[in-house]
């Protein structure tokens, strides 16, 4: 079933045009990496996906009962201050206030499946630690449970492997795989990583003269031999 309908999609600021002339259709329980060289509108795209940028025309449409609230973020970067003293436990509490509403306490349900999310990736013994005393790679699980906590149908990762050496990578790519089979949550990540050995998933969207095109992973890959 379609959870994503793009139909003659064009983004953009001022008379620079980001994307355009684009139509494509995301299946709930893909994978898709989303490729492009630097400054080629792969951001724009996820932006305007999560209604924080508006298309110039065309329309995008959510299908088998997304709700904007089901989606679940993972930004290049969280702001935080560099001396702000959030606890890792705070830092993924912080990704269930869209559901909170009026609520100003989190409930035990939130916090019991904090501490399952951070035991499923591997960090429940960070639970306690400051956030800004992590490395890179456990920064970004942290950041990955932040974006789990709400349970979302859709995941959208803006170039996560930035900063993360090779193993890092590696371990963190498997738990999104892992995500995606088990968990059956639909996936988009931007990356830069162009090497064939870490366009991960079954689909790729690939930004090319402002044209964002699908492809099956094969399908891109032959485009190379």
């Amino acid at each position: 079933m379609n959870l994503i309908s793009i139909h003659k999609l064009r983004l953009g600021f001022g008379k620079n045009i980001a994307v355009s002339n684009s139509d494509f259709e995301i299946s709930s329980g893909d994978f898709v990496c989303i490729v492009g060289a630097n400054g080629s509108g792969k951001t724009t795209l996820i932006k305007a996906i999560l209604g924080l940028v508006s298309p110039i025309s065309g329309t995008i449409k959510f299908g088998d009962g997304l709700f904007s609230k089901e989606i679940g973020y993972l930004p290049q970067e969280l702001n935080l201050e560099q001396n702000f003293p959030a606890l890792v436990s705070e830092v993924v509490l912080s990704g269930c206030l869209s559901k909170m509403r009026h609520r100003i306490c989190y409930n035990e349900v939130e916090k019991q499946k904090m501490q399952e999310i951070l035991k499923r990736l591997g960090i429940l013994k960070l639970k306690d630690m400051s956030f800004n005393e992590l490395s890179g790679g456990q920064k970004q699980k942290v950041l990955l449970a932040r974006a789990l906590v709400s349970e979302p149908k859709l995941l959208i990762l803006d170039e996560p492997s930035n900063n993360l050496d090779h193993a890092s990578r590696e371990d963190f790519y498997q738990i999104l795989m892992d995500l995606n089979q088990s968990k059956g949550i639909t996936i988009l990540m931007v990356t830069h990583d162009l090497d064939k050995k870490d366009l991960i998933g079954n689909k790729i969207i690939a930004i090319e003269n402002t044209e964002a095109k699908l492809y099956t992973t094969k399908e891109y890959l032959g485009r190379f031999k």
